[in-house]
């Protein structure tokens, strides 16, 4: 750099303006555009950033932006040739869909791109820097061996055919813009201070020295936040979760609670400002185990009214129960053969979407509060919003860009309601942007449980009585607290016929980090029990596990029930459960052909799930559906897209019942500008609520087509229909072009709307069985099979839906084995990195063999059911009734880590065998 400038090439573009100093390679391409660098990790441990750099791939989240220069940088977005042809890698991902939400798919491309033929023999090596939280890794493996999944699109023969996601093209060129992939001017950067204390109240906040930093413009604290209380959750009904939380509070009740923010011109100027706040605590004793809590004398985590903040019990830090009974349980057991108790364990689970949450909020040119956000519920939070600053609906517009990753856990409004306070504040576009440690201590996790579980069963299998005592850890703000304690004790136990249950349940207040909504919504925490216990109960009895549950499980047309309470709009509308189970006896039947090393230990196991195909009370979803001037639709629905896979399903749907091509169909979403009304992309409503929406909107505008093209041929209804481009009728072909001008001259919108308001719900049903060997010398495990059978009903995307159950599998086994959010003495979280938190990597999950059951759903659209969550919930009682039967310990604790179960083994060959 003799002199003295700075120059590096990107995608064959010339940069001359120097770094920052300290700046990382990632952050210089992203102000330069290159949006296809995705922040994932911060620290070198996803591999969502990776580039080349002169023809090496680097992650440039490490990489000092000022090593590039002379360099020539090489970007997903550079892999596509000068004539816009594709790279093969890109095509080949494309034709795998070897992504799902799709953030960390620019930097397998660019990881993949760069391998030579040694390193592709050997995959879980070369990927070993690259992390994905959907696919299960097997629709990336199949995009590197050049594997074909997709289909041509055909004219009104879309349902069940594995078409591609119409955002595939953008997503394996990096041009898919996810919620930081804009350029806003006159930006300015919000970073917060949080708490070091468990449980304090705020006394003084000294702001001056902060302010003079240069650059800053507010500090705000809990003086300049609105006083009402509100819930981070969103639901349709917001009076389901407590008013537990403020923006900013005068009392914190975790570590990492935000107690200021700070804006200004730059991220590193709003983080000098938050260094040099000064804020003086009253330190407050803390309870951290939600036994404790629940004792006479336990510090209160929320001394607020019952009947006003909607908490059960405050003073015992009760946020919500559910206490029930269904027949007498104690005679239950006392007519039962064998009877099996045992206490079960959940760990907390991190979301650990590649995407951290994040918002940018603005006033557009219509003075409107604009917010984008990495949000699953954008009209749920416009609504919050309104609330919370006394708005009317339509001076909020709230829209989520394509949304990396969300599983439940945006499903929040975590970052909305401060970006707001400070927009309305400064009147200057402001975005706030989380670490990868922000969303380990400030976003949520999935709820730790603690279950007690009783069954009793005759000697013949029946069962005659089950009973459950549950305390789920909620952390320090109830928000989906109460909905996931209920949801948990529901199809858990109503999946199994038994006279005799008994419940009661507790959602308990810790100060701890907040839990919310994650993937099954408590179903996977109990049925990790419960079918533990069951399975344990059969060996008792001496009987087959699988035979014993068969002989126990609903049947179709029987009732649901739960001593939470039934549920009078949930159906069984269609029944695959028997065949699920029969897929699992298959596959243990078939010869054993894994190769296993000596002195090795060798079981299997197998468990079943029932899930409700949305929530009780309504889940509201608007669709619109409109004709274009060039002959193609226009599908505009409220749904978040986040790797559901549920734009490609809407899309396919609204084509079938046109009689056209998915292609012809663009499809506008997420955004409150879009329709009516979308309750959200959350508890597997995608497919059947908002699908039901489209359909109905759909099949509204098909009838708009041929009753206006009959009566303008002045020929019977009867006698058109529709085809690709055109309504046939006896004399020929009107298009559609021509039938939208002749609508057009009369003053004729062809346009349907469709709604559906989420109920009457049916259910699906799953099952999940592997085969183990595990080394007792080292507690090593490995998986020899996985077998995934679902019902889903009319499976509308083949290829797409054995992603979401590979996906849930994947990370199912991740909470199974090894990740856990650890939190210290004090009620600090310890694991707020990657690399200490250990997420499934490629070379942890195997292929696992779907089969999907042939039924048709009378609820659903066009016969389908869900299929997102559900594939999630068998799968660590499955592993660890297949570790029983390998070991003979009964481990009642997750996460299954190898030193736990070493250590277990070593218990039992020196005292004997015991329960772990």
């Amino acid at each position: 750099m003799s002199d003295g400038t700075f120059r590096v090439v990107v995608n064959g573009r010339p940069h001359s303006d120097p770094p920052r100093a300290g700046q990382c390679l990632r952050t210089y391409l992203r102000e330069h555009g290159w949006f296809g660098v995705k922040k994932g990790c911060d620290a070198g441990d996803c591999g969502a950033c990776t580039v080349h750099v002169d023809g090496e791939p680097v992650h440039s989240c490490l990489y000092p932006a000022f090593r590039a220069e002379g360099r020539t940088v090489t970007t997903v977005e550079g892999l596509v040739g000068e004539d816009g042809e594709l790279h093969p890698v890109q095509r080949r991902f494309l034709d795998a869909q070897g992504f799902q939400c799709g953030f960390c798919t620019a930097g397998f491309l660019m990881t993949t791109a760069a391998l030579d033929e040694e390193q592709l023999a050997d995959l879980p090596r070369a990927f070993k820097g690259n992390l994905c939280r959907c696919t299960g890794y097997r629709a990336i493996e199949d995009a590197v061996r050049g594997v074909c999944h997709t289909e041509a699109p055909s004219a009104g023969e879309a349902v069940g055919r594995n078409l591609p996601a119409p955002a595939g093209p953008q997503v394996v060129t990096g041009t898919a813009r996810y919620t930081f992939d804009i350029d806003v001017p006159g930006l300015l950067h919000m970073k917060l201070l949080r708490s070091p204390h468990a449980h304090a109240r705020v006394v003084a906040v000294d702001t001056a020295e902060a302010l003079r930093v240069p650059g800053v413009h507010a500090v705000l604290t809990h003086r300049d936040a609105p006083a009402r209380h509100f819930s981070t959750a969103r639901h349709e009904h917001p009076e389901e979760d407590p008013d537990d939380t403020r923006v900013l509070d005068d009392t914190v009740r975790h570590v990492g609670q935000r107690v200021a923010a700070v804006v200004a011109d730059t991220e590193a100027a709003a983080e000098e400002g938050c260094r040099l706040i000064e804020v003086t605590y009253e330190v407050l004793p803390a309870v951290l185990d939600p036994e404790e809590a629940m004792r006479p004398g336990a510090p209160v985590v929320h001394d607020k009214d019952t009947v006003t903040a909607r908490i059960a019990r405050p003073r015992d830090n009760v946020v919500g129960e559910v206490h029930g009974e269904i027949g007498d349980v104690e005679a239950g057991f006392a007519a039962a053969d064998a009877v099996y108790e045992g206490t079960y364990r959940t760990q907390r689970v991190q979301h650990a979407s590649l995407e951290t949450h994040g918002a940018v909020g603005w006033f557009d040119e219509d003075d409107r509060l604009t917010v984008r956000t990495s949000s699953q519920t954008p009209f749920l939070t416009r609504r919050a919003l309104c609330a919370l600053y006394d708005l009317p609906p339509e001076r909020v517009r709230v829209v989520a860009g394509r949304v990396g990753g969300g599983f439940g856990g945006k499903q929040e409004m975590l970052v909305e309601d401060i970006v707001a306070l400070a927009v309305l504040r400064l009147r200057r576009p402001v975005k706030l942007e989380y670490t990868r440690a922000e969303q380990f201590h400030g976003a949520t996790t999935r709820h730790p449980f603690t279950i007690r579980v009783r069954a009793g069963a005759r000697r013949d299998g029946t069962l005659t009585a089950l009973q459950l005592r549950v305390v789920a850890n909620t952390g320090a703000y109830g928000n989906h607290g109460p909905a996931v304690m209920f949801h948990s004790v529901g199809e858990s136990l109503a999946v199994y016929r038994a006279p005799h249950k008994k419940v009661d349940a507790f959602s308990v207040y810790t100060h701890t980090v907040p839990a919310g909504a994650f993937r099954g919504y408590g179903l996977g925490q109990v049925m990790f029990a419960t079918e533990s216990a069951l399975d344990e109960l059969a060996r008792e009895l001496g009987l087959d596990p699988m035979e014993f549950k068969k002989r126990n499980i609903i049947g179709p047309g029987e009732p649901m029930l739960s001593p939470g309470g039934e549920e009078e709009d949930l159906h069984i509308a269609s029944y695959g459960l028997d065949s699920c189970v029969d897929i699992v006896r298959r596959a243990r039947a078939e010869p054993v052909v894994e190769d296993v090393p000596d002195g090795w230990l060798v079981g299997e196991g197998a468990a079943l799930a029932m899930i409700a195909t949305g929530p009780p009370g309504g889940h509201l979803a608007d669709a619109r559906v409109a004709l274009l001037p060039d002959g193609s639709f226009d599908l505009a629905v409220g749904t978040a897209e986040f790797g559901n896979g549920t734009t490609t399903v809407h899309r396919q749907i609204a084509a079938g019942e046109l009689a056209t091509t998915v292609d012809r169909i663009t499809v506008r979403q997420s955004d409150t500008d879009v329709v009516r009304h979308d309750t959200g992309a959350f508890a597997s409503t995608g497919t059947v609520v908002a699908g039901k929406a489209t359909l109905r909107a759909a099949r509204a505008l098909a009838d708009q087509l041929l009753d206006f093209a009959a009566a303008r041929l002045r020929v019977p209804r009867g006698e058109c229909g529709l085809a690709e481009e055109a309504v046939t009728h006896p004399g020929g072909l009107l298009s559609l072009k021509e039938l939208y001008a002749a609508a057009r001259a009369v003053g004729v919108t062809l346009r349907a709307d469709g709604h559906f308001g989420g109920t009457p719900r049916s259910v699906a049903f799953n099952a999940q069985w592997f085969r183990l060997a595990v080394d007792p010398g080292t507690g090593e495990i490995r998986i020899l099979r996985s077998v995934h059978a679902a019902d889903a009903g009319k499976v509308m995307n083949p290829m797409q839906c054995r992603g979401q159950v590979e996906g849930g599998v994947a990370q199912a086994l991740g909470a199974t084995l090894f990740e856990n959010v650890r939190v210290d003495a004090h009620g600090a979280v310890e694991t707020a990195a990657f690399r200490r938190y250990r997420l499934p990597q490629y070379a942890d999950v195997p292929r696992t063999e779907v089969h999907f059951m042939e039924t048709s759903d009378a609820i659903g659209p066009l016969g389908a059911k869900s299929m997102s969550e559900s594939p999630f919930n068998p799968v660590a009682p499955a592993f660890a009734n297949a570790l029983r039967d390998a070991t003979g310990v009964r481990f009642t604790e997750l996460p299954l880590t190898r030193d736990r179960v070493w250590l277990a083994l070593h218990e039992v060959a020196t005292n004997g065998p015991r329960g772990r």
